[in-house]
């Protein structure tokens, strides 16, 4: 009898990690068979942008545009007259808002490098301003209306078409309440992303399509390329605060620390 339990409480020991070998095999399998994109991802037409933001060679031209725009002056946007009012009253009001980051879908051509980690069950998109991508590729579909609420980012699932990930984003705040530079687009905007790695470029196609602003899809072709300047991602605090300013004249009181020049 005792042989017989002691028996008995090996194999119950043994059970859940001989259960979880061949899962952990076929994970590792399906590791194997990932891309793998490492580096540091900035926009081709951005690389080497200084912290001023403005992106000129030494002759004082500013850089060629590689990218389309998905911003708040996105030129290959086709909007509608709802967009087009949008448009207007956001760039009216921008100059004295405060941003919070870039938020979703700028923050995928803007100058801060991202990383792009994958693993089986989803694909992280991370940048320096902690702003972060969930884009779940474990078969999973967006869920329901009600459990879903907007946000800066959005809801994305995704999957594989060989070696093109391929996302589909939905419930992202209006980007232009988010950060004064981005596209007055509404909830019910939709987004569709193709990424794939090009020899050393990482290209996308993205298409938007929102009922309330847009009168067709919103196309752009995006491209980024490592960031030489980085070997790993130093995150920072985002404070752009212009609730003082007025018109080009920043009339925002320093810190006392400042004035005191501490």
């Amino acid at each position: 009898m005792r042989i017989a339990a002691a028996i008995a409480v090996l194999i119950a020991a043994a059970g859940p990690g001989a259960a979880q070998e061949p899962m952990q095999q076929a994970r590792s399998e399906t590791f194997n068979q990932l891309p793998y994109w490492p580096g540091y991802w900035v926009g081709a037409d951005q690389a080497g942008t200084p912290i001023s933001g403005i992106n000129r060679p030494p002759g004082g031209t500013p850089a060629p545009a590689v990218n389309d725009v998905l911003a708040i002056w996105g030129t290959t946007a086709p909007w509608n007259d709802e967009g087009r009012r949008r448009v207007a009253e956001a760039l009216r009001t921008m100059g004295g808002r405060k941003g919070l980051g870039w938020g979703y879908p700028l923050m995928m051509t803007s100058p801060t490098p991202f990383q792009v980690l994958i693993t089986p069950e989803e694909v992280l998109i991370v940048n320096g301003y902690n702003e972060t991508r969930h884009v779940y590729t474990d078969g999973r579909d967006h869920p329901a209306a009600e459990d879903l609420w907007p946000s800066a980012t959005g809801n994305s699932v995704g999957h594989w078409e060989g070696d093109t990930l391929v996302i589909d984003t939905i419930m992202v705040t209006n980007p232009n309440e988010f950060f004064q530079g981005g596209p007055p687009l509404s909830e019910q905007a939709h987004y569709v992303e193709r990424l794939w790695l090009d020899g050393d470029t990482l290209r996308a196609e993205m298409t938007i399509e929102d009922p309330v602003t847009l009168s067709g899809p919103w196309k752009a072709r995006l491209s980024w390329v490592r960031d030489t300047g980085f070997d790993r991602m130093i995150q920072v605090d985002w404070n752009n605060d212009r609730t003082g300013s007025e018109g080009d004249v920043n009339t925002i009181e320093p810190p006392v620390n400042e004035e005191e020049g501490q």
